[in-house]
């Protein structure tokens, strides 16, 4: 007989899915169907948790702000690169060993371990060295970063996938970015509200605050009740990552999805031009602040509503969410052209900022359920595994390349990514629907 704790937690998963229909669980076997509620809120909990250290410690805002404040500005352009491509490029190697484990949680639990030992050298670096020595430490702690979150990545897909049946996966991880964006806020409010430029101690403290949230998640997703699945044959790690790149030759629809997920990279390249265009209007510490709010602001007002609508067709998800950043890419760029960068007053970026932080969390929540449903058993582990790798050696590529088209301006660099996304919204409508049944 469950216990009233059990209850409480099934009529809550029940409000939440709108749980009518008892075939739902078409996808997974019985046994893991039983215990969807419970693995819901664990996986909801350690979601929340490790999004909300993502945006305290992101490269985007904080940690190029903490690098300018402690005196080493030169490293702020490695701080993306490292933070995305880091956690991409090794993962057909990951994957290639994730695979051959009938249980895979232990991966993630490890990786979320790895990122809050990894901040807590960030911590370290800057409390006790200075300059560039200790911006060294951060970008050296980003490394081992990236590499614990590529075993969070590849496991997480293939947890979510065994555990939560489809149909549900896009509402969870839409209430995950809902959840943490909204603590964000709050966050924010509170470490910002009437606060100058931030000092080495609150910079210290609030790595610290991070690594904990990574820690509480980790133990969070050790207690999800995963059921054993397949398993991949013998062969070194390296032989098996490189045997998995044949789907890209033979796979015509991932090919085509990898593709599509390599244009809508403006997205997530764009954001940092907002703030640098920003910076050039209004150099002051306060602007950390409203960033983060812009960034928190999207995730609790779209997350959801992105994960709800991914349901029924995260193919049009991606496709919408590419459209609002190529549009917000193409105006800013047209109207800092035509009228100058300084144009719009102080809250023309900021909001610029806000639009394309609600249209990137629609590509990437849009294009992380694609992934999940269009994939099962084995497939999964090699899909998540091969498309990261291939994106993150995409990323630095396009990263070089907006790099040399920003030594024209700025403003070129955005439309170019505005473009960029308008190419993966056309793309995207040549996809197939996975969603459904």
């Amino acid at each position: 007989m469950p216990t009233p704790k059990n209850d409480a937690t099934e009529r809550l998963y029940s409000l939440i899915a709108n749980e009518e229909d008892a075939r739902v669980c078409t996808d997974i076997p019985d046994e893991a169907c039983r215990e969807v509620p419970r693995n819901f809120f664990l996986i909801l909990g350690s979601n929340v948790l490790t999004k909300l250290g993502d945006l305290l410690v992101s490269p985007k805002t904080v940690l190029a702000w903490l690098l300018s404040a402690i005196g080493a500005p030169a490293l702020v352009a490695w701080l993306v690169p490292i933070r995305e491509s880091g956690s991409m490029i090794p993962q057909m190697v990951i994957g290639a060993w994730v695979r051959r484990k009938p249980v895979r949680k232990w991966f993630w639990t490890l990786g979320s371990f790895g990122q809050a030992a990894s901040v807590l050298g960030m911590a370290a670096s800057i409390w006790f060295l200075e300059g560039y020595a200790a911006g060294a430490g951060v970008v050296g702690a980003l490394v081992l970063f990236s590499l614990a979150r590529g075993f969070c990545s590849v496991s997480m897909k293939d947890v979510q996938g065994k555990c939560i049946p489809k149909k549900r996966r896009g509402r969870l991880s839409g209430l995950a970015s809902t959840i943490g964006g909204s603590a964000t806020v709050v966050l924010t409010a509170l470490l910002f509200w009437n606060r100058g430029d931030p000092g080495v101690l609150f910079y210290t403290l609030l790595l610290l605050l991070a690594a904990g949230l990574w820690v509480i998640a980790g133990l969070l997703f050790a207690s999800v009740d995963e059921y054993d699945g397949e398993t991949g044959g013998g062969g070194n790690a390296l032989g098996e990552a490189l045997k998995s790149l044949s789907l890209l030759r033979d796979d015509g629809p991932f090919r085509h999805f990898v593709v599509t997920r390599a244009l809508l990279l403006c997205s997530a390249l764009a954001s940092p031009y907002l703030v640098v265009l920003a910076q050039k209007n209004a150099d002051s510490g306060w602007l950390l602040g409203v960033f983060l709010l812009a960034s928190s602001l999207a995730s609790s007002v779209s997350a959801s509503v992105w994960g709800w609508m991914a349901d029924d067709s995260s193919r049009r998800v991606m496709i919408r969410g590419a459209l609002i950043s190529s549009g917000v890419c193409l105006l800013v760029g047209v109207i800092a052209l035509l009228a100058g960068e300084d144009t719009g007053g102080m809250w023309f970026y900021p909001g610029a900022f806000f639009l394309l932080s609600i249209a990137h969390a629609g590509v990437r929540l849009g294009r992380k359920t694609y992934l999940v449903d269009m994939a099962g058993g084995n497939k999964r582990t090699d899909y998540t595994a091969v498309s990261n790798t291939v994106i993150g050696i995409l990323l630095l590529l396009t990263g070089g390349l907006t790099a040399l088209v920003s030594m024209i301006s700025d403003v070129a660099v955005i439309l170019l990514l505005g473009l960029m996304g308008l190419a993966g919204a056309i793309s995207a409508t040549r996809l197939k629907e996975v969603t459904a049944d």
